[in-house]
């Protein structure tokens, strides 16, 4: 069951283009003020890369009374990235899985972690997830939500990422 009024839908396009990188703005301000530069740079996350997930029924928002207020994706493995990993290995490297990518959200809205876990986790019960090294704000909430660090992926263009996975 979702926190506070949240619901979460299948994003569409153009309806909720506007505020999806409205979203995607306000979460790179809460990451830059938290001293995370070099993430989420040169225009990405784009309206593309929102549309490719649209295309693969894998994106979603996350409504406030209906409002959009947060922005995730949610894929199929395999992850290409993740085939190898670094310092570390998976809790299990056999089983399907579910990614989860590109979660943003507007600061003043809170649960929205804990309502993501939650529909992602009524789909799949093994789940990775990544994020960049000075991210502190989800390694935080990755970890507080169980999952366990696992060791470094590198994504296509060669940048590292911490690399974690939870099964229920």
């Amino acid at each position: 069951m979702l926190s506070q009024n949240h619901t979460i839908r299948p994003a569409k396009l153009p309806d909720d283009a506007e505020r999806i990188l409205e979203v995607f703005a306000a979460a790179k301000a809460i990451m830059v003020a938290d001293g995370n530069t070099k993430q989420w740079i040169n225009g990405y996350p784009s309206l593309e890369a929102v549309s490719a997930d649209i295309e693969r029924n894998e994106s979603f928002v996350v409504e406030d009374d209906g409002r959009i207020v947060a922005y995730f994706a949610f894929l199929p493995s395999p992850e290409p990235t993740y085939a190898t990993i670094y310092d570390g290995k998976w809790v299990d490297d056999t089983l399907p899985y579910h990614v989860i990518h590109r979660i943003a959200s507007f600061p003043e809205v809170h649960g929205i972690f804990q309502n993501i876990m939650e529909f992602c986790f009524a789909h799949d019960r093994n789940i990775r997830i990544d994020t960049h090294r000075d991210n502190r704000i989800m390694q935080h909430n990755i970890l507080k939500h169980g999952f366990q660090y696992c060791g470094i992926i590198l994504l296509a263009n060669g940048d590292e990422r911490l690399a974690y996975q939870k099964i229920i």
